[in-house]
């Protein structure tokens, strides 16, 4: 290709060819854009001599600072100045890029009219963060959508799953025959009902890290002494009619202070969620226990069971959400992920260790209020 058809090549794009002489001076080469009248009073052509930077174009005096540092290396590659606005003779907005490169120890300033680019890249960029808005948006609706979902059926499931254990519970007392066959429909009943919730609850149980909230006031605290005597009350029945015991750790001072930073609500839904898969993996005539220590700064829960542990292959995986842990798992794997995510919101940690004796514990830590992250 000749230097004429490059010179109207560079023009037909619009863009000024200058060959640097010395620092802030540039002689035009090839053929001179049309824009470029626009700028200067004067009739600029091919090998004239200019200033750069002149008032026309204010905002390279600051990209040539790094244009001559760029030139002064030879680079191979090119530096682009980015995007800039400037206004011609006439107050007319226009809108540029400049590019410095070097070629056969010869520096050039390209600067390139970008009217119909730039149009078109903030047409992108903006039709980019609009889509981008609502895609947020309707992540957050979402959220908020799984987050009802998720607490109201849960709440119901831990209910009816209770209501259930006490049905099963009256087997055992002097009933009527058709009274055994009208708690044999409930039964039923209950029992259908609590797998559709729980089918439901998986099926809709999504992060909810951003939208969950929780005090850091001491004086609203949750109390998680008072969220483990809850927790007990409401599965006794269940570890009665599995013949496991459930209890409380002897050497726990009942009025100590046992305040924590979280939400009194999802800190009891964490402790069934551990106290259920404790029971689920728990065989008939063993135990259960809840211990609680507590040092300056934080509150440690511990829930040791006596079953089969964890297998060593899912043991770091465990607070993943649809992992599940042997064969007597939940459902999907869910509750477990549920309290990583909760506990962790409030700057706390869970984990899992083995029981030398046999079984597995599972603990959490919650900060104190006083001690805030």
């Amino acid at each position: 290709m000749n230097d004429s058809i490059t010179d109207d090549l560079f023009a037909a794009l619009n863009i000024l060819v200058l060959e640097r002489l010395y620092p802030g001076s540039f002689k035009v080469t090839g053929k001179v854009p049309n824009w470029l009248r626009h700028f200067c009073h004067p009739r600029v052509t091919s090998g004239t001599e200019v200033l750069i930077p002149e008032q026309q174009f204010p905002f390279l005096e600051n990209f040539l600072i790094d244009a001559e540092e760029f030139w002064q290396n030879n680079s191979s590659s090119k530096l682009s100045s980015g995007f800039w606005t400037d206004n011609d003779l006439a107050g007319k907005e226009y809108h540029f890029e400049a590019s410095a490169i070097s070629l056969n120890n010869r520096h050039f300033l390209l600067i390139e009219l970008l009217d119909e680019v730039y149009t078109e890249k903030q047409d992108i960029i903006q039709k980019a963060r609009e889509n981008q808005l609502k895609y947020q948006q309707l992540v957050k609706d979402k959220q908020k959508k799984e987050v009802l979902i998720h607490c109201i059926i849960h709440d119901i499931a831990g209910q009816l799953s209770s209501i259930n254990c006490c049905l099963a519970l009256l087997e055992f007392e002097s009933l009527t025959p058709k009274g055994q066959e009208r708690l044999e429909i409930g039964r039923q009943q209950t029992i259908k009902q609590e797998t559709l919730i729980r089918e439901i609850l998986n099926a809709f149980s999504e992060e909810m890290r951003s939208l969950e909230a929780f005090t850091l006031d001491p004086e609203q605290a949750p109390n998680i002494l008072a969220s483990v005597q809850e927790t007990i009350k409401l599965l006794s029945p269940s570890f009665v009619l599995n013949h496991v015991q459930l209890q409380l750790a002897s050497d726990i001072a009942v009025t100590a202070d046992w305040r924590v930073v979280g939400d009194r609500s999802r800190l009891d839904r964490v402790m069934s969620n551990l106290v259920e898969n404790a029971l689920r993996h728990s065989p008939p005539d063993s135990t259960v226990e809840i211990g609680l220590q507590s040092d300056e700064t934080s509150i440690l829960v511990t829930i040791d069971d006596r079953g089969m542990g964890v297998p060593p292959e899912i043991a770091n995986n465990l607070f993943q959400k649809f992992t599940q842990g042997g064969q007597k798992s939940g459902r999907v794997g869910l509750g477990l992920y549920f309290c990583r995510i909760t506990v962790e919101r409030w700057g706390g940690k869970i984990g899992y260790l083995p029981r030398p004796e046999g079984g597995s514990r599972f603990w959490f830590r919650l900060l104190r209020p006083e001690n805030q992250f």
